[in-house]
C-alpha cells in the first residue's frame, strides 16, 4: 500500500499507452450505441479498489436526496415534478428518491452514503462542457485550463510507485479526462468486435516489427483478444458480446441493456476482480430541464442497477472497494415552468462500497430560503466535492495530505476529515 511518504512521479517517462477507441488498427468495429460511455481502468500495487463514476448532465441532488426536513423544500418542488410515490426516509431530515429503493439494503448495511451541498469551484456560467472539464481536471479553477492535460485520478496514479498499466478498457465514445494523463492507462470497449485471423496476426507482426509503438500496441491488443475469448469460452459462449466475467457480475441472471451503466459495471467488476484497482466510467442523461420526474427516475433506476451490479460482481472484493459518483454541478432549487430544473451550482455526491462508512448523509446543509441560495437560485455549496475524493484517497491509500492538496487537487483545502472510509 502507498504510505504517507508517497511523492508524485510527474516526470516518469511514458513507456506504453494504448487507446483502441474504435480504431481501425486491427480491423475492429464498435457496436453503434449512441449513449455508450467510457470506462477506463488501471492496475496498481495495492489491494483497495476505487471506482469513479461521472454522472454527465448535472444530476439534481435536491431531488435524489430530498431535504424533507427543511420547511422550505415543499414550496420549491411540486408533486407533478417529484412524483407521488413517497421518498424513503434516511435519517429524519433527508429522504431518498423512490427510484433508488433497491439500494436501501446497502444503506442499512453501511455501504451507501451521500454528501450534500457539494460542488467544484465552478460558478456562474453553468456550462456542461466547462463544468465537466473542471470536475475531471480537479484543478480548483473556476474556468477550464487547456494547459492541464492530466485528470486528478491520473495524477493520483502518478504518485503510486511501480504503478503499471494493466488491461484498461474504454467503452463507447466518451473520453474519461479524469484518468487521462502521464500515468500508464489503457482503454477498451466491451462491445468492440475483434475479428483477427492467424494471417492477420502474422501480417501485423511483420508490418509493425520495427516500430516499437505499433508493435507493442498490436501485441497488447492481441493479448486482450485472447483473454476475452478465453473468458467467453469459459462461460460457454452464451453471453454474446459480454465476457464470462461480466456475466458472473450481473444481478440474479439479468442481462444488462447495451450501453447501460449496469453493463459497464459488470465489465468493470470483472476487471477489478483481477489485477485492476482503479476504474472510471461515466453515465450520461442527467440533464432534466423538462419532465424531470420520468427522466430522473429512469437514470436513477440505471444507477441503482449499476451499483448493485458492482456489488454482486465484486463479491468479497466489495469490502475493499469505494465508489464515488460525481456530477459537474447541481440544479436550481426551484422547478421551472416545464416540470424540470435548470443548471445550478450545489448538488449531491453518491458514495458506495464495503470500504465506506455509509448509512449517513455527509455535509452541512445550507438551507433553502431565498437568502440562503447561491445567487438566490441555486443550492449554496458548503463543501468542495474534491475534498471527499481526496479524503477517500487518504483513507484508502494513506496519501500525504500535502500531496493531495497540491498535486492531485491543486489549491484544495481538504478541511476536516469527514471519516468516510471505515
Amino acid at each position: 500500500m502507498t504510505t504517507s511518504s508517497a511523492r508524485p512521479v510527474l516526470d516518469r517517462p511514458l513507456s506504453r499507452r494504448l487507446f483502441l477507441r474504435g480504431s481501425a488498427l486491427i480491423g475492429c468495429s464498435a457496436a453503434a450505441f449512441p449513449w455508450m460511455t467510457s470506462v477506463t481502468l488501471a492496475a496498481a500495487p495495492f489491494d483497495e479498489r476505487l471506482v469513479v463514476i461521472i454522472l454527465r448532465g448535472a444530476m439534481d441532488g435536491i431531488d435524489v436526496v430530498r431535504p424533507v426536513g427543511d420547511p422550505n423544500y415543499a414550496g420549491l418542488r411540486s408533486a407533478d415534478m417529484t412524483g407521488t410515490a413517497a421518498p424513503l426516509p434516511l435519517d429524519g431530515f433527508y429522504a431518498l428518491h423512490p427510484a433508488l429503493a433497491e439500494l436501501m439494503p446497502m444503506w442499512k448495511a453501511g455501504e451507501l452514503a451521500f454528501a450534500h451541498a457539494v460542488s467544484t469551484p465552478y460558478r456562474d456560467k453553468r456550462s456542461h462542457f466547462d463544468g465537466q472539464d473542471i470536475l475531471e481536471a480537479g484543478t480548483g479553477l473556476d474556468v477550464p485550463d487547456t494547459r492541464i492535460k492530466d485528470g486528478w485520478l491520473n495524477r493520483m496514479l502518478q504518485a503510486v510507485p511501480a504503478m503499471s498499466a494493466q488491461t484498461a478498457y474504454a467503452v463507447g465514445r466518451d473520453e474519461m479526462k479524469v484518468i487521462e494523463g502521464k500515468a500508464d492507462v489503457m482503454s477498451w470497449a466491451p462491445d468492440t468486435r475483434l475479428q483477427l485471423s492467424e494471417q492477420s496476426r502474422t501480417l501485423l507482426e511483420a508490418v509493425y516489427h520495427d516500430d516499437p509503438l505499433f508493435r507493442d500496441a498490436s501485441a497488447e491488443a492481441m493479448d486482450i483478444v485472447d483473454r476475452l475469448k478465453a473468458e467467453q469460452a469459459a462461460d460457454g459462449g452464451g453471453t454474446g458480446s459480454m465476457t464470462g466475467g461480466m456475466a458472473n457480475g450481473m444481478m440474479a441472471g439479468k442481462k444488462a441493456r447495451p450501453g447501460s451503466g449496469a453493463q459497464l459495471a459488470a465489465f468493470t467488476a470483472a476487471r477489478l476482480r483481477e489485477e485492476t484497482r482503479i476504474a472510471a466510467f461515466s453515465i450520461s442523461g442527467w440533464d432534466t430541464h423538462r419532465a424531470q420526474h420520468g427522466v430522473l427516475a429512469n437514470r436513477l433506476t440505471d444507477l441503482a442497477a449499476t451499483l448493485r451490479t458492482l456489488r454482486a460482481g465484486l463479491g468479497p472484493v466489495w469490502d475493499k472497494t469505494t465508489v464515488l459518483a460525481m456530477t459537474e454541478f447541481g440544479r436550481t432549487a426551484r422547478e421551472n415552468g416545464t416540470r424540470g430544473t435548470d443548471h445550478g451550482t450545489g448538488g449531491a455526491m453518491i458514495m458506495a462500497g464495503g470500504a465506506l462508512r455509509g448509512g449517513k448523509v455527509y455535509g452541512t446543509w445550507p438551507g433553502l430560503t431565498e437568502a440562503d441560495l447561491f445567487e438566490r437560485r441555486d443550492l449554496m455549496p458548503t463543501a468542495d466535492v474534491r475534498s471527499y475524493a481526496a479524503w477517500a484517497m487518504r483513507g484508502l491509500y494513506g496519501f500525504d495530505k500535502h500531496l493531495l492538496e497540491t498535486t492531485v487537487f491543486p489549491g484544495l483545502d481538504m478541511g476536516g476529515d469527514p471519516k468516510i472510509i471505515a
